[in-house]
């Protein structure tokens, strides 16, 4: 028997859902703007010719992780369906931003407003940065959620912090190595793309390990107050594992 707050918990489930699509989304749109900046760390350092210092990655590195972190949570806990909702919404709202500021770009300024170089070396329309962004976003984030749930499917309890692990490794290299290719190709040296395209993969995959306890908390959690429970406290057949 069910108890009566099942209809409570499918709409807690819905809200929660809903709430993490937006954070998903939103934070998708940041990372794309901070994206625009490439940070170098470190001293000058190429033995033997080959550049391994400084470390080169974008600003989006800083948030995109956590898109990839929300979509674990909508992967394991709402399925693949909710996921790749939320990443085609995601797709079609960072293009939406990206054709709104190229508008903006191509809009005359007016004349007492000095910052028109300023916004076009930031948020100027470039074809070839925006095409590999998307296609590594949507490669990406569709085949981390793919793999995170064929892994649930096939997991065993307590395995969750290696799909989670396992997923991101292999979406991950998948982003990383299309939007470098994409975007940087022909336009800086091997050694400098390889450079940029290891880092970032490292970085990101480096952030994900360091957050892996509070995402599988935090999935337990949403795992927690989305399910519903029989009259005795304990959990349905459909209850998401999260375990």
């Amino acid at each position: 028997m069910i108890t009566p707050v099942l209809g409570d918990v499918r709409e807690r489930s819905a809200a929660t859902r809903e709430i993490l699509v937006a954070a998903f989304c939103g934070l998708l749109l940041l990372a794309n703007v901070a994206a625009t900046k490439l940070i170098a760390v470190g001293p000058v350092w190429a033995p033997g010719g080959v550049p391994l210092l400084p470390l080169v990655f974008d600003g989006g590195a800083l948030l995109f992780p956590l898109t990839y972190i929300l979509g674990d949570v909508l992967a394991e806990i709402f399925g693949f369906r909710a996921a790749r909702r939320a990443i085609f919404l995601g797709f079609v709202l960072s293009l939406l931003a990206s054709l709104s500021w190229w508008a903006v770009d191509l809009a005359p300024a007016a004349d007492s407003w000095g910052n028109q170089a300023a916004w076009h070396s930031v948020l100027g329309f470039v074809p070839r940065i925006v095409a590999a962004s998307l296609a590594g976003y949507l490669a990406g984030q569709l085949i981390n959620a793919r793999v995170l749930v064929w892994l649930r499917d096939r997991a065993r309890p307590g395995s969750l912090w290696a799909r989670l692990l396992g997923s991101s490794v292999i979406g991950g290299a998948a982003d990383t190595i299309l939007f470098c290719t994409i975007a940087y190709a022909g336009l800086v040296s091997g050694g400098t793309l390889a450079n940029y395209t290891i880092t970032g993969y490292l970085y990101k995959l480096a952030v994900e390990v360091l957050l892996l306890p509070l995402t599988t908390r935090f999935i337990r959690l949403v795992g927690r107050w989305t399910k519903p429970v029989t009259a005795d406290g304990q959990p349905t057949a459909d209850s998401p594992p999260g375990q």
